[in-house]
């Protein structure tokens, strides 16, 4: 099992940036996968961003290059770098962490909110 907690949530303007973190309480190195879900009031839960152990990454089509996310061995902590923000970018966004071994589990953090005003 692994807390989660996010941090660099908060308002902006259309066109800003933000860092999100999701640092966890172990090492990360045995997650196979970390990733971003957002949702929005009154919208599916969606799947923003994730990385792979191996280092691969995918993006929901939406954010595809404005959004980078990545994960920092050495910290414990993932990050999503998010530029050129939409007000559409507007939700709370959790990170989860996907473990396969002993047994399969994802574990999640409790969520930030991100606000972009037009």
């Amino acid at each position: 099992q692994v807390q989660l907690v996010e941090s660099g949530g908060g308002l902006v303007q259309a066109g800003g940036s933000l860092r999100l973190s999701c640092a966890a309480s172990r090492s990360i190195v045995s997650i196979n996968a970390m990733g971003w879900y957002r949702q929005a009031p009154g919208k599916q839960r969606e799947l923003v961003a994730q990385v792979i152990s191996g280092g691969s990454t995918n993006y929901v089509d939406s954010v595809k290059g404005r959004f980078t996310i990545s994960r920092d061995n050495a910290k414990n902590t993932m990050y999503l770098q998010m530029n050129s923000l939409k007000p559409e970018d507007t939700a709370v966004y959790s990170c989860y962490a996907r473990t396969n071994w002993p047994t399969p589990r994802v574990d999640w953090g409790q969520g930030t909110q991100v606000t972009v005003s037009s």
